[in-house]
């Protein structure tokens, strides 16, 4: 990697940001330099999101300035600040799925050739910029619908480098990659920074913080609260300066005297299109997580039981009776709640109030309670710690840690006892994650059951009773608290035979 130059390349000087007379951003001064991988960090909320988007000509600041190159710039749109060589890469990708790579990467500035898209130069330049950044294996023709999230992520980039960027800012970059992708992620951004390109990397993963970042600045409640070098910052101190609380375990410990009840859920020999040969039991009180690689069925498992897809094999009994789950509407009738891994598309109505999606099932299940849980709303969204201005705040104006607690207020509505998690931390803040670690907790000290999903495996590991673990859409290891990131892997790749046969039955526990 080429040496960071000690002058910035890009700063911002006591900027500042209202809207609707809310100060979110309030006097931020913050630089990166060429060949840096500068961290954004904070809780949802903390204005990371304001700060990138004025950077980017998104949106004006309303005080400071911001310098390139060492002089004042002002972007009246995201246009001039790309043409000036400053792109950002949003979570939420800005691709058009029915054109071609090629297409995408110039799209509105297509090279010309008396008058007509000269369609093979465009073609050329993009497969340069893919050999440029290691990645050839990308076609420059190819649909950007047929590629995978990860390649998607890669087009995105080299569009920014098409603007022959200088500075480029990551949004959540990894929230819907796999541990594989991930590593091509990291091996690309080295190739960039080596070209001299400075990267601000916003992201909640504190592992990736730490492993990619040369400074880390971390902003709270629309404040600055320090910039250092990432040598001189341990995870906890990062923690308790984002949260401003100390928080010595990322996980709540589990209760000393808690004993697993009566078998909840039982599968047997379950299977459909996706998962096969699927048996398991769910017991009251405990916690099971389901690790495996992206594509092992671990969501299809789940939404097999919640009836999206349904099992067309095998039996499944819940409490001890034969239980015939064929859509969510008879799994909510059955006593199950399914948390599910995107909020925004699945999870939520984001045009509605926070009041109205709060009520969305039971209004549609459970219409006769409607009433009685009306009056229930404002008590769960106080134990929750929502923070909004009041129930009649559209769910879209929340961060995405309130988003997702409005979402388990939603489930908590139904009085579930079995309760599914499909990443249920995936883009939220550490503060927003160990809320819904503790209540998870407390679902299971109330005796409820709960299975979860989660591609992070420090949070299966972390709070988990009993670890299933699936490949190729079977389960094939069950694996016990607290066990090793490497015997979860090893089992999840296939890398070793595992110690621990799938049972499911968690005896002895």
């Amino acid at each position: 990697m080429s040496a960071i130059d000690e002058r910035p390349v890009l700063s911002v000087h006591g900027v500042g940001k209202s809207f609707f007379g809310v100060r979110v951003l309030g006097g931020i001064d913050f630089d990166v330099r060429a060949g840096e991988v500068h961290g954004l960090v904070g809780e949802n909320g903390a204005g990371k999101s304001t700060l990138m988007k004025i950077i980017a000509g998104v949106q004006p600041a309303d005080e400071g300035r911001i310098d390139y190159d060492g002089e004042e710039v002002r972007f009246a749109h995201p246009r001039q600040a790309m043409d000036a060589g400053i792109v950002t890469v949003f979570q939420e990708f800005t691709l058009l799925p029915e054109r071609t790579v090629a297409q995408n990467v110039y799209l509105g500035r297509e090279p010309r050739r008396f008058g007509f898209v000269d369609q093979r130069a465009m073609i050329e330049r993009t497969g340069g910029l893919l050999d440029d950044l290691g990645v050839a294996f990308i076609d420059p023709r190819a649909r950007v619908s047929s590629l995978t999230v990860a390649e998607q992520q890669i087009v995105e980039i080299v569009k920014a480098l098409s603007f022959d960027a200088r500075v480029i800012s990551m949004d959540e970059p990894t929230a819907a990659l796999s541990d594989r992708e991930v590593e091509l992620l990291y091996a690309i951004i080295h190739r960039l920074t080596a070209r001299g390109v400075a990267v601000i990397y916003v992201s909640h993963r504190l592992k990736e913080i730490f492993d990619l970042c040369d400074r880390i600045t971390i902003l709270k409640d629309g404040r600055l609260v320090s910039t250092d070098p990432a040598e001189a910052l341990t995870a906890d101190e990062l923690v308790r300066r984002m949260v401003g609380r100390s928080i010595t375990s990322y996980f709540p410990d589990r209760p000393e005297d808690a004993v697993a009840g009566e078998v909840r859920l039982e599968l047997n020999d379950c299977g459909n299109d996706f998962v096969d040969g699927v048996s398991l039991a769910l017991r009251a009180g405990e916690i099971v997580g389901i690790a495996g690689l992206q594509g092992s069925g671990r969501t299809e498992l789940v939404e097999g039981v919640f009836g999206v897809q349904p099992f067309a094999r095998g039996t499944m009994r819940i409490d001890g009776a034969a239980a015939r789950i064929r859509s969510p509407r008879s799994a909510v009738r059955a006593g199950l709640a399914l948390v599910s891994e995107d909020r925004k598309a699945q999870g939520l109505a984001l045009g509605q109030s926070v009041l109205d999606n709060a009520l969305l099932v039971i209004r549609s299940v459970f219409s006769a309670r409607t009433g009685a849980a009306r009056r229930q709303v404002p008590g769960i969204l106080g134990s929750l710690e929502i923070s909004s201005r009041g129930v009649d705040q559209e769910a879209r104006y929340l961060s995405g840690g309130n988003q997702q607690k409005v979402v388990l207020a939603k489930w908590l509505l139904t009085e579930p006892q079995i309760v599914l998690f499909d990443e249920p931390t995936r883009g939220i803040d550490v503060g927003a994650k160990y809320a819904v670690y503790q209540l998870m907790r407390e679902l299971a000290a109330e005796g409820r059951s709960v299975l979860m999903v989660s591609s992070e495996l420090p949070e299966v590991i972390g709070m988990s009773d009993r670890i299933l673990v699936m490949r190729d859409g079977e389960l094939v290891a069950e694996l016990p608290a607290g066990s090793a990131e490497h015997d979860v892997l090893a089992a999840a790749a296939g890398a070793e035979r595992p110690a621990h046969t799938p049972t499911g039955t968690g005896e002895g526990r």
